[in-house]
């Protein structure tokens, strides 16, 4: 069954493209914002004082502060 009552096959009535226009919105953005974060972002080194060991990013503590935790545990 691909006409309507009216007579009209269904791609030739608005209500379907105004329907699926909101999901093909989101999946053109969807695309849009991949591509930007892998061309931009992808190989960023990590700054922040961390170590990455495979896929896990693990923050490194500062000398001083891992020497004070330290001392507070032996108390």
């Amino acid at each position: 069954m691909t006409k309507t009552e009216g007579g009209k096959p269904w791609w030739r009535e608005p209500w379907p493209w105004i329907l699926m226009a909101g999901p093909a919105a989101a999946v053109a953005g969807c695309v849009v914002t991949i591509a930007l974060a892998v061309q931009n972002f992808a190989d960023q080194p990590i700054t922040d004082g961390g170590s990455k060991r495979g896929l896990v990013i693990e923050r490194d503590a500062p000398a001083a502060a891992a020497a004070g935790d330290r001392a507070g545990d032996a108390s």
